[in-house]
């Protein structure tokens, strides 16, 4: 099952594990350059995690939800969500459902307008890399450390 679209030349899968190793074979004998096994302890977003999003609802309607303050895009629908009671539903779907990050990052620049800058904010740079493959002109800057943090905000 597909778990993340992350970029139009990237797929992930998930699954039962021998079912994903099969599926990897598969890629292989049909020209994939590159199938890697994710080392992850569950097969995140995809059907098989439905026991743990039933329990995921029942903690999250117990929880009090605010209305946003601004729209936050759904990974599982890459929609602008505008309400809590969507908001708490969507947290529930993610859990099964892929990862639209494609779509999420053209729904957050035609938000945005033209002249967005994009900001990743932690270790690595895997998703201003991603995004730069969906988005190649799009302005990307990667705060991974505190310094760079501060420096930013000052700079802002």
């Amino acid at each position: 099952m597909t778990a993340n679209f992350n970029a139009p030349d990237q797929t992930v899968i998930s699954g039962d594990s021998a079912a994903v190793t099969k599926a990897g074979e598969a890629c292989r004998t049909r020209g994939a350059r590159r199938v890697i096994e994710l080392k992850v302890s569950g097969a995140f977003h995809s059907p098989l995690m439905a026991p743990a999003a039933n329990r995921l609802r029942v903690t999250l309607d117990k929880a009090p939800f605010g209305e946003p303050k601004f729209p936050v895009i759904s990974n599982a629908t890459a929609e602008a969500v505008t309400t809590a009671a969507r908001a708490r539903r969507l947290l529930v779907d993610q859990l099964t459902a892929p990862v639209r990050w494609v779509e999420c990052v053209q729904r957050a620049a035609r938000i945005a307008g033209a002249g967005a800058r994009f900001i990743e904010i932690g270790p690595g740079s895997v998703l201003a890399g991603l995004l730069k493959r969906i988005l190649p002109e799009a302005q990307v800057v990667n705060v991974g450390t505190a310094d760079q943090l501060a420096q930013f905000l000052e700079a802002a």
